[in-house]
This record gives C-alpha cells, sequence and structure tokens, in this order.
C-alpha cells in the first residue's frame, strides 16, 4: 500500500509556543474584537488588550501559587468564555493544562488529577469544587482548588490579587524559555476497554495543528470571521479550533448551553460552524418533524432530495437546467430557513469527531452549505486529514493535513506520523509502545485511500462485528443512515457470532409528541408503550430498509428492538461528543439483544 505524505509549507522553531499570540495580539492589534461573551443575555464586545490583561493576572497569580513550569494545572468546566483564559495563562507560564469534562463522575475527576498529579485545578461551580475537595485526602499533590463562578471570591479574584505582588517580567521570563517540545496539555481518553490514557500533546503539536488548518481554511480563519464554540473544550477538536481561530483573530464566542443552540446562533451569527455530526442531523431532523407537523413532509422530502441530487451533480459535470429550476425553488421554500437555523450568515461549517454520512454531506452542500468533515483523534491533536473549499469530496474525511503522512496496514488500519501525533501516552509506555511500530502510530481506524489522496473511514477496527457465518461488517455506515431519521434519535448495531445483523433503536424525544399526534396516539402514551406499536415499528421498518439499501444482503439488518428510552450522556450510554459507548449500551440492554435472537429459527 503506497505511503501519502504531504509537506508543510510552514516551520515551527524551537522557541515557538501556543501562548505567545495573545501578546503579540495584544502589541499589533490591541483594540480587536477577538472574543463576544455573554454577559446577562448580551454579547459584549472583549478586545486583544482586555484577553491579554487577564491572561497576564491568571499567569501571574499561578506563578504565586507556586505552579513550575511542567507542573499540571487541571480545569473542571463546561465552555465558557474563562475556559481559554485559564488554559492560554497555564500554557504561558510553561504549565501543562489538564482538562476534565464537567460530566465527569467523582471516579473519573480522582483517577485523572490523581494520575497526572495536577497540582491545582479549576472548577466551574461550588459543586465542582466540592466534588473535587472531597477528594483531598487521595490527592497529596492537588494544593489549591479555585472555583470559576459560584461562591466569592472567585477563581479571577483569588489569583488577580496574589499576582500583583509578581514582577511581570517573570512571565516574560517563562513565556520565552517555553520549547516548541515542551507539553502543552494533557488529554485523557477512556478508549472502550482499561483505565483512561494521557495523551501528552507538545506545543509543537498544537502548532503544527492549527498552522496546518490555517493553510487548509486560509479564508474561514481570518480576522472578521466567527465562531460560535459549543462543542466541550475538554474535546481535542473545540480547544484545537478555538486555540487556531484565536491565532487567526477570528471572533470567538463561546456557549454550553446546547438546548438554546439554535436561538444563540441566530443573534451571534457565525460565519464559520465547528460541530460533531450528531449537531448537524438534530438540524436536519428537526426541520423535516417540523415540516410533517405542519404538513409539509412531502414538500420537505422532494426538496431534501433535491438537494442530495444537485450536490451530487456537481461532481457529476454540474447539474441540468430543471435541477437548477427545481433547487432555486426550494431555496426560497425550505433552504434559506435551514441556513438561518445556523445563524444566517454561516458560509462554512467542519465537522469531527464521528461519522457524517454521505447523504447528510450531499443534503448540505445542496442547500448552500458545504461540511467540511475531517478526521482525527486525540493522539493527533484533532484533524490529520480534511476536506477543505477547492477539494471537498463527500462522504470521504479529506485529505492530509500539510505535515503528515498516512499508509494503510496489511489489514486495512490506518497508521500516521508527523507534527500532529503525538509521541506517547503519559506514564504508560506500555500502551505507547502497542500503538507504535518503526514510528507509525496504529489510529485502531480501519480506512480506505483513493487515488486522490482522499480517506475514508470504514469503522473502528475494534467495532467491527463478525458474525456466526464468518461475515465482518462495519456498523457506522448502517448506524448513521438510521440517524438520519427524523424519529431515531439513536442506533447500534449488533450481532457479534450471531446469525444476522440486527439493531437497538432509541426514539428521539423531541420528534415524538409529534409523531404521536399525526398518528392518533394518546399523548401521554411513553416510548415504552407503543414500542411494539404497529404503526411506530412500521416507520422505523422503513427507516431500516433504507438503511439496508447500502450494505450487502449478509450485512443488512434483518430485526430491530425499539428500546423505552434514549441514549443520553446523564445515564452513561454517550461521550461528551454524542458518541455511543458500545460496550456499556450492550451490557445495559443485554435483554434487548438475547430477546433479538430468541426464537429466531436460524
Amino acid at each position: 500500500m503506497p505511503e501519502f505524505s504531504v509537506p508543510a509549507s510552514f516551520t515551527v522553531g524551537e522557541f515557538d509556543n501556543v501562548a505567545g499570540t495573545v501578546f503579540d495580539h495584544e502589541r499589533d492589534d490591541p483594540g480587536h474584537v477577538i472574543v463576544q461573551r455573554l454577559v446577562d443575555g448580551a454579547w459584549t464586545d472583549v478586545t486583544c488588550a482586555q484577553v491579554a490583561e487577564q491572561v497576564r493576572a491568571v499567569a501571574l497569580g499561578l506563578i504565586a501559587e507556586g505552579v513550575q513550569a511542567g507542573d499540571r494545572v487541571a480545569v473542571l468546566s463546561a465552555t465558557r468564555y474563562e475556559w481559554p483564559i485559564i488554559d492560554f495563562a497555564i500554557l504561558a507560564i510553561g504549565a501543562v493544562t489538564v482538562p476534565i469534562y464537567e460530566t465527569s463522575s467523582a471516579e473519573q475527576v480522582r483517577f485523572v488529577l490523581d494520575d497526572s498529579s495536577a497540582v491545582v485545578a479549576f472548577a466551574e461551580t461550588d459543586d465542582h469544587a466540592q466534588r473535587i475537595e472531597q477528594l483531598s485526602d487521595e490527592l497529596p499533590a492537588l494544593r489549591k482548588v479555585l472555583r470559576i463562578d459560584g461562591t466569592a471570591p472567585t477563581a479571577f479574584d483569588v489569583l488577580a490579587e496574589a499576582g500583583s505582588a509578581v514582577d511581570a517580567a517573570q512571565l516574560d521570563a517563562r513565556l520565552a524559555a517555553i520549547k516548541s517540545a515542551d507539553p502543552a496539555t494533557l488529554i485523557y481518553t477512556s478508549g472502550t476497554t482499561g483505565r483512561p490514557k494521557g495523551c501528552q500533546l507538545t506545543h509543537s503539536n498544537l502548532l503544527h495543528e492549527l498552522r496546518g488548518a490555517k493553510q487548509c481554511f486560509p479564508e474561514q480563519l481570518a480576522k472578521g470571521e466567527k465562531l460560535l464554540v459549543f462543542l466541550p473544550l475538554a474535546h481535542v477538536l473545540a480547544r484545537a479550533i478555538t486555540i487556531s481561530a484565536f491565532t487567526n483573530k477570528v471572533t470567538l464566542g463561546f456557549t454550553s448551553d446546547i438546548k438554546n443552540l439554535v436561538p444563540t446562533l441566530a443573534v451571534f451569527q457565525p460565519t464559520l460552524v465547528v460541530s460533531v455530526p450528531r449537531v448537524f442531523e438534530k438540524v436536519y431532523n428537526t426541520a423535516e418533524q417540523n415540516a410533517r407537523n405542519d404538513g409539509k413532509g412531502r414538500i420537505f422530502e422532494i426538496a431534501a432530495n433535491t438537494a442530495i441530487e444537485y450536490s451530487q451533480a456537481l461532481d457529476a459535470g454540474g447539474p441540468g437546467l430543471l435541477l437548477k429550476l427545481k433547487h432555486a425553488v426550494f431555496d426560497k421554500l425550505v433552504y434559506g430557513k435551514l441556513r438561518a437555523a445556523l445563524g444566517g450568515n454561516c458560509h462554512s461549517a467542519i465537522s469531527g469527531g464521528a461519522p457524517l454520512g454521505a447523504r447528510l454531506g450531499h443534503f448540505y452542500r445542496g442547500v448552500g452549505l458545504a461540511i467540511y468533515e475531517g478526521y482525527g483523534l486525540t493522539e493527533t491533536s484533532a484533524a490529520i486529514t480534511v476536506n477543505r473549499v477547492g477539494g471537498l469530496k463527500v462522504g470521504s474525511v479529506g485529505k492530509l493535513v500539510p505535515g503528515n503522512s498516512m499508509r494503510l496496514g496489511d489489514d486495512g488500519e490506518l497508521l500516521v506520523k508527523g507534527g500532529v501525533v503525538f509521541s506517547g501516552y503519559w506514564k504508560n509506555d506500555t500502551e505507547t509502545a502497542a500503538v507504535f511500530t518503526d514510528g507509525w502510530f496504529h489510529t485502531g481506524d480501519l480506512g480506505a485511500i483513493d487515488d486522490d489522496g482522499f480517506l475514508t473511514i470504514v469503522g473502528r477496527k475494534k467495532e467491527i462485528i463478525v458474525t456466526a457465518g464468518g461475515k465482518n461488517v462495519a456498523p457506522a455506515l448502517l448506524e448513521d443512515r438510521l440517524r438520519a431519521h427524523p424519529l431515531i434519535s439513536q442506533a447500534m448495531a449488533v450481532g457479534d457470532q450471531q446469525p444476522f445483523i440486527a439493531a437497538l433503536i432509541t426514539i428521539d424525544p423531541e420528534a415524538f409528541p409529534g409523531w404521536k399526534e399525526r398518528n392518533g396516539k394518546s399523548a401521554g402514551a411513553s416510548v415504552g408503550d407503543l414500542a411494539e406499536d404497529p404503526d411506530l415499528t412500521a416507520e422505523i421498518e422503513l427507516a431500516v430498509k433504507e438503511a439496508n439499501q447500502a450494505v450487502s444482503k449478509a450485512e443488512a439488518i434483518r430485526k430491530f428492538r425499539i428500546l423505552p428510552v434514549d441514549f443520553t450522556e446523564d445515564t452513561g450510554e454517550l461521550t461528551p461528543t454524542l458518541k455511543v459507548k458500545r460496550k456499556v449500551v450492550a451490557e445495559k440492554f443485554a435483554g434487548d439483544i438475547d430477546a433479538l435472537y430468541a426464537k429466531s429459527g436460524d
């Protein structure tokens, strides 16, 4: 299998670092509005000079608290304005940021703080702080817990006071001493088995990521553009894109209020949206559901198919006159409303973290919002491949980010190396040795690379289902197509060592009330009450038949089961980036899986 490499047109110097850009902006463009911060319901401008002032105050405070270069400092918080301020301050003094999802359990928090030997922890709320303080006896390295919000004095107040006695020259000296090879962040990834692993990324790794991203998106990552960050900043994708956008003077906004995301987008009006596929799926499904509720379901269906056909035609010589006319009509009736749901000014979107699916990719490009899907892992500092303007192949995850290489192993596993690839897991030589061969990192994903260098992900190596008949089935394609149905929230294909493929299906709680009303069901009926209702099962069966069109007969879903509850992060079935935890679901719904194969007669 040939090796694909894309050289970088940039270099990373020995003393380059991620945090210096904060003070470069302060010097070169102090009045530029680099952030719009939500204060009492209103978006308030924050300039480069104001951001630098706050970063400096937090950094000097951390120096006063005795934080040394190389020390780990944890941040347990949802996405909010203070997060990147704290992050830049930690990085500016040569320390290492350890992000923790605010939804983490007490045991997960304890493990990360203990394993990283964090000396200071920032906690978003009093509740988060108490969660950490209750573990203090088990965390000998932890010296201080600071509250971002909640009981006064807050972290910024405490650190501003402590840092007032520190000479600002100490910060300058710390910043000047940072080498690009120094660690910048320690991000824990649990994987599917075993204890969490700490991915140690250097300043060089992150600089390769953000400079590579700038080469891929020169117009999107530029002064005058706007980005609303709503993914968890504990996740490498949100973090990397935030640092990259900040470096390139994109105006940033932050929110963790996903339930009110659409109205927030309408007010903030971003030019660029970066998300995981589930958000794009929800925008599509909500639009379709609303159309059905208004008796316009058939119109939406024709409009959606027209958008997909239009996008596909762009790759095959261009749309004909009739298709152009149909597209123009639906642009006024339907597509404009969908673009408005993302704020009205959005001209580009980037998707990562999970497969988007070709159908959704064609749909969005067809309505006038191209989604540039990428691929990466925490171990690759976020994206290592991405589609880009003028180089988009829907259904693929794009070409290499400059400065990196890839090839496929004998079994089809994607192997990568380059500037964005980490050097190893924190204090875990065994796991590190297991994922590297001759400098190539084993991603654990099965891929295909075409002659033009576009990568397509087939599925996770560990998630491949092997049926009793020996058929290898990658579940992602089936699951992506099922989730495209407006009534389906989540889907998980099963069938390992079984005679056929089956699926567990959950119903979207937002779409369910409208479906009940349209189908004459009691408003008070739960999903559990209607799990075997002929109308509901018939609709899901149609979705299953649609999904099965993408695979061979041996890979097709033969049976399905509607679960009475949805998968959520709170109940443990979803990760913070809304991916299904297959092992958890398999254990929790073992009885339902058994029922799919009981008395099957196969």
